[in-house]
């Protein structure tokens, strides 16, 4: 098994990627992919990289750690492949998105789209074992985004970069102020969504900002899937 990322994260990342520690961590992804279930699959742990690349970026929405229940996970926080029902989370982004800009819900939560677009939906961690969330958290996929978020931050201008909860509140440290925008919210989690989440408007504030720096907005729309997409539930 070979992990490889795009050329021009690549070129971004690579004083870190040639890293002792990052080394080790592919070590430990690898040996972990031989010997156990861990999601998403290994073709799709930087598909948030080839869907996005570093010219495009213009949003970078974080999230924590990948699915960990089959079929789930395929590379993009949040988001699932066609098919496969809306995770809690990810269904009260939905909501929200429908209530700030009046968006339907297509029973979909691929959010593919969005990241053609220049959204960066990116974990903290990109992988993690079959049912046992947080299983690789610690291993050194938090240091390598926080070194993707600290590099954009660097090297970008005018971006948007949304933080929901305490754990993603904590990396606007990465990130500079004077150049870009940042929001911070409640997580969409049913644990916490009604405390803030909702009503928000996250995603009409993306699109001002950038707007208003004459950069083209999201088309936030979700399309419907394949008629003939099989299900996988």
């Amino acid at each position: 098994m070979q992990l490889e990322i795009d050329k021009d994260w690549e070129l971004l990342l690579g004083d870190y990627i040639k890293t002792d520690k990052f080394k080790a961590l592919i070590k430990f992804v690898e040996k972990e992919y031989n010997e156990v279930t861990v999601f998403p699959p290994k073709e799709d742990i930087f598909s948030a990289f080839s869907l996005t690349s570093v010219s495009n970026v213009k949003v970078i929405i974080l999230g924590q750690d990948p699915y960990h229940g089959f079929g789930q996970a395929h590379g993009l926080c949040f988001s699932v492949p066609d098919g496969v029902k809306q995770p809690p989370s990810l269904r009260n982004i939905i909501k929200e998105l429908n209530s700030d800009l009046g968006i339907g819900n297509p029973k979909n939560g691929n959010l593919i789209s969005w990241a053609k677009q220049g959204v960066l939906l990116l974990n903290a961690t990109f992988t993690v074992r079959e049912k046992e969330a947080g299983s690789h958290q610690k291993k050194g996929w938090e240091e390598f985004s926080d070194e993707v978020i600290r590099k954009i931050s660097e090297t970008k201008k005018n971006c948007v970069f949304i933080l929901w909860g305490n754990y993603a509140k904590k990396k606007a440290l990465l990130i500079d102020k004077k150049k870009h925008f940042i929001i911070e919210g409640i997580h969409p989690s049913p644990l916490s969504a009604h405390r803030g989440f909702f009503g928000s408007k996250p995603f009409s504030a993306t699109n001002d900002y950038l707007r208003s720096n004459n950069i083209s907005p999201i088309n936030w729309e979700i399309p419907i899937p394949n008629s003939n997409q099989r299900s996988l539930f």
